[in-house]
């Protein structure tokens, strides 16, 4: 689930700078050469945040080794409990 959220934030955030690109400009003085910038850096961030998050997540086990190994530790803390 988390992961479809990911790759739905990249999309939004890829149409975003498909329309936002071109109409922004860099080199334009004062206040709007500074929000052209800053958009384009926080832009940034969120791509690469949601690529990390997606690239860096932890894969789950299987269900049947999962269980198999949960039941043996609870198990075993009883007896010893």
């Amino acid at each position: 689930m988390k992961k479809q959220r990911y790759i739905l934030c990249l999309l939004v955030t890829g149409a975003l700078l498909y329309y936002a690109a071109p109409r922004l400009s860099i080199e334009a003085g004062g206040l709007e050469g500074i929000f052209a910038v800053g958009w384009l850096v926080l832009a940034t961030f969120v791509i690469a945040g949601n690529l990390a998050a997606l690239l860096y997540s932890p894969v789950k086990a299987s269900g049947r080794h999962k269980g198999k190994s949960s039941d043996s530790r609870k198990k075993g803390l009883r007896s010893l409990g």
